[in-house]
């Protein structure tokens, strides 16, 4: 799966072209934030190349498993825009092709293969859930409902918009939690099926901020999320 990593000569999709991503192809001359800043970066560009060489073809196999109608084959992408912060998603290239994105603020921060490993495997999750389409299903599903209840009040036909586009966010951020839970669970598959600690790397969590808001927010609490990977590592363990 090594030569798969490395050639990553994509034409990205429009969703990345709107996030405004500068992406680079995990490759041995990634250099991190923190190679750059302190000149010791906690995980050396070989470090994070045989983490994705050996994440990716697990991932690929549990995504071929249960949804054999998708495309299973994930490019591992880097974003080196400085700007962008510590973050991670998942998106498709116009042919529907699974891409795995961490920005560079994100792969400065991780402290170890673990980590790399379960984020890695959490935004592989999310594909193989199909949380891109049931999230905008979700988002469409509110914004129904929240429409039709103003209507239904005799709003007007401004305020019957407005209340479509909270219905929307509200919809999808409920949605955004549950689906948050269930990448964490195929997160901790794939890096326990790797040879990685999941719940070494869910510590990630402990250094992330919280979510801002419990009602709107599109993550669940960081230590619930710990929690989970705990119990579903017994659980797989135990054979579950």
């Amino acid at each position: 799966m090594l030569p798969k990593i490395r050639s990553l000569a994509l034409a990205l999709s429009a969703a990345l072209a709107v996030a405004g991503c500068t992406v680079t192809p995990v490759s041995p001359n990634v250099q991190t934030a923190g190679e750059a800043e302190a000149g010791q970066p906690a995980l050396s560009p070989e470090a994070f190349l045989a983490v994705a060489s050996r994440v990716e073809p697990v991932a690929e196999s549990i995504c071929r498993s249960r949804t054999p109608d998708q495309d299973c084959d994930f490019a591992i992408l880097v974003d080196r825009d400085p700007r962008t912060g510590a973050n991670a998603f998942q998106t498709v290239d116009p042919r529907g092709r699974p891409i795995v994105i961490l920005t560079i603020g994100l792969v400065a921060i991780l402290e170890n293969e673990d980590e790399m490993a379960f984020v890695l495997g959490h935004e592989a999750g999310h594909h193989i859930a199909r949380h891109i389409p049931l999230q905008r299903g979700a988002a469409a599903e509110g914004a129904r409902v929240f429409s039709e209840m103003a209507a239904a009040g005799g709003a007007a036909a401004r305020t019957v918009e407005r209340a479509a586009e909270i219905g929307a966010v509200v919809g999808a951020s409920r949605y955004s939690r549950e689906a948050e839970f269930e990448a964490d669970a195929l997160g901790t598959m794939i890096a326990l099926r790797a040879g990685y600690d999941p719940v070494t790397g869910a510590q990630l969590f402990r250094r992330l901020p919280e979510p801002a808001s419990p009602f709107l927010a599109t993550h669940p609490p960081n230590a619930q999320r710990v929690e989970a990977v705990r119990r579903t590592v017994r659980r797989l363990q135990a054979g579950g």
